[in-house]
């Protein structure tokens, strides 16, 4: 049997352990050739022969299954989310698609935080003024005492709430399917997506991409907020208009953006590149050694688990 593994840092050393299991496994195994996310003509051309296949952030949409050999049973996400898996398709197709929920909430929800942080004090512009020599004074924001305002309140979500009660932040949270037994023992006020947005000081965006999210964050909403509010997105980049964003960032309505995930990846022309209330990372987020190794097993896991007909509890319908 032959497998495909996409995610870069599937070769790293910390997934070891996760590379030994699947190549003991397969006859075969295909490695990403780009050092980047997958294409679909990509994808389509390496999945020739493969019975399964661990896939990154690959766009893997209705085409690529539709011309995916019969040979391919599983497509198992190195990570949560599977917005970028064309789910029915994969189900008419008889293709069972896994993830991996949960192993990378600690690194992203600590992300999330180190980017409120890198606003508040605005730390890369005074780490690149102390490096050429200057000496800026310039007040920043103190994390204790303001609202957190969480849309999706899953596992992420939850380690972002812990972490802002640590600094005294009041935290408040959206989700469709909100447990309110869990935000009363918290002490997380649940609110309506708009109220949450025009009381929040700091926005945390933790939500899947889909039709009902895309550009949840848009001119009119950004004209609701506080003045000077900052978002922060480790989620997926399509929640946030950037081309509104940019505008409201101008203007002084929106104080920053703490960014992981853009519209576009990688960034190249975005509206907010040089804007310097803006702080960018590479869509780092599940990158720690530890999230790494967690999801490097866990698809590994999912992947034999459903080639030798186990039950998997990480089946996405």
């Amino acid at each position: 049997m032959k497998v495909l593994i996409t995610p870069t840092s599937f070769r790293k050393p910390q997934n070891s352990k996760a590379r030994e299991a699947v190549e003991t496994y397969v006859d075969e195994v295909v490695y990403n050739p780009y050092d980047r996310s997958l294409k679909a003509d990509e994808i389509t051309g390496l999945l020739e022969g493969v019975g399964g296949y661990i896939a990154g952030l690959d766009y893997i949409d209705e085409e690529v299954i539709e011309k995916a050999p019969a040979s391919l049973k599983v497509i198992s996400r190195y990570g949560a989310g599977t917005d970028r898996v064309d789910i029915p398709a994969a189900s008419r197709k008889g293709i069972i698609v896994t993830n991996t929920p949960g192993t990378n909430a600690i690194a992203v929800a600590e992300l999330a935080v180190a980017l409120m942080l890198s606003l508040a004090r605005s730390i890369p512009k005074m780490d690149s003024a102390v490096k050429r020599g200057e000496w800026p004074r310039k007040n920043g924001l103190e994390l204790s005492g303001k609202t957190l305002g969480i849309v999706g309140l899953g596992a992420i979500g939850r380690n972002v709430a812990a972490r802002a009660r640590a600094f005294g932040m009041n935290v408040t949270a959206y989700d469709p399917y909100i447990d309110e037994a869990y935000v009363k023992t918290q002490g997380i006020a649940s609110l309506p997506l708009d109220k949450l947005l025009a009381g929040s000081d700091f926005i945390s965006l933790h939500v899947p991409l889909n039709d009902d999210t895309k550009h949840m964050i848009g001119r009119e909403r950004l004209g609701s907020l506080k003045d000077g509010a900052f978002i922060i997105n480790t989620a997926r980049g399509g929640l946030i208009n950037e081309t509104a964003a940019a505008e409201a960032l101008r203007s002084g309505k929106l104080g920053g953006l703490g960014l992981d995930a853009y519209e576009v990846e990688p960034v190249t022309d975005s509206p907010l590149i040089d804007l310097d209330n803006v702080v960018m990372t590479p869509h780092m987020g599940a990158h720690t050694n530890e999230a790494v190794a967690a999801m490097g097993n866990m698809a590994v896991k999912n992947l034999i688990d459903v080639l030798e007909g186990r039950d998997c509890p990480y089946i996405v319908k």
